[in-house]
């Protein structure tokens, strides 16, 4: 079925639709990431265990001068890196705006360790301009601007020879790993309020409630099962962006984290006190003895910078909607009415 209103409040609210069967128009269709088989997932309960894993994942997948890594400043490919034989490449985002942040010394210093090929893809916000239409026609639905880093990523690594790229990603959500999300025991209506990347009522003239997707994980005494949620929904959208990007770019790709699953429930104390993720934090002393382990940091995307200035123009947009929101809000927008312009002149 088509339903633009609710493609439109999902995509805004939650960075993507997860429900395959509802799109925008006729003639269009999208993808996400189905959850693995559960006898394709081990529970691990020790280092030791992880280190086997990804020691397994790795040899399978890994051929030479064929395979590479997407490298960030974080543990979680820090420790994926550690594993990968000398000389393999492994490739750094930097975001070339003023003052954005910039991974790119520290991810040297881990290949410096092991012995890896470093090399640094600068981003741009033309490499957004360009690479958005073919990322919407390929996707049927506006994206996750994750999307775009790993596209041209792909595609680099292609004029390389490179036919497999190594990633991260799974860690923070199989580990522990979003910290602020899980840092205390949310109300329901409050988790709402924190989890929707943007209230769709704020920015559309016309939009739905989103709320119904919360309502499977109400509990009693007006609480949420906020780990559930995340689960069947922000682990989908991330690996799903993920998905599509490789796919498009046509590399096969791996994440060994999204092999495995705690033995025993998260310890959100722990957490809460500092040790997000403490496995792999224990795991990243382990492979890199002499490095303090490094404060988490988001894929770097200079959104604030770059959609400074951008105010929506589309009549389904509120007037002056942006004018409070971040860059990553505004990028939701902005890949938005992308994809409504691309419709409205045919091109999609």
């Amino acid at each position: 079925m088509t339903d633009k209103l609710y493609c439109m409040s999902h995509y805004l609210a939650f960075r993507f639709i997860k429900d395959e069967n509802i799109n925008f128009f006729d003639g269009l269709n999208h993808t996400v990431f189905k959850p693995r088989d559960e006898k394709e997932i081990t529970p691990v309960s020790t280092i030791d265990e992880m280190d086997r894993i990804i020691k397994d994942k790795i040899s399978e997948f890994y051929v030479p001068n064929k395979t590479a890594i997407l490298l960030s400043g974080g543990i979680d490919s820090a420790i994926l890196a550690s594993y990968l034989p000398k000389g393999t490449k492994a490739y750094t985002f930097k975001c070339i705006a003023p003052n954005a942040i910039d991974e790119t010394a520290q991810a040297k210093k881990y290949c410096d360790i092991y012995g890896l090929d470093h090399e640094i893809i600068e981003m741009n916000w033309s490499d957004f301009e360009e690479l958005t239409p073919e990322i919407l026609k390929a996707d049927g639905v506006p994206f996750h601007s994750i999307e775009v880093q790993l596209l041209k990523a792909a595609k680099h690594a292609k004029s390389q020879g490179i036919e497999k790229i190594i990633y991260g990603d799974a860690a923070d959500y199989v580990f522990g790993g979003m910290d602020k999300i899980l840092s205390k025991t949310w109300k329901f209506d409050e988790f709402v309020e924190r989890y929707n990347s943007i209230e769709p009522s704020k920015v559309l003239k016309n939009s739905i409630s989103v709320k119904e997707i919360y309502e499977p994980y109400r509990k009693s005494l007006d609480l949420i099962d906020f780990q559930a949620f995340l689960k069947d929904y922000m682990d989908i959208e991330s690996y799903t962006s993920y998905m599509h990007a490789f796919e498009l770019g046509g590399v096969e790709y791996l994440d060994p984290y999204s092999f495995m699953k705690m033995a025993r429930p998260l310890n959100l104390n722990r957490v809460r006190n500092g040790e997000p993720k403490y496995m792999v934090r224990e795991l990243f002393a382990k492979r890199y003895p002499n490095i303090e382990t490094p404060t988490k940091i988001p894929m770097p995307r200079a959104m604030n910078q770059w959609l400074k200035e951008y105010i929506p123009t589309r009549s389904e947009f509120i007037e002056n909607c942006a004018q409070d929101m971040t860059g990553d809000q505004k990028w939701l927008c902005w890949c938005l009415e992308q994809f409504l312009n691309m419709h409205d002149k045919g091109e999609l």
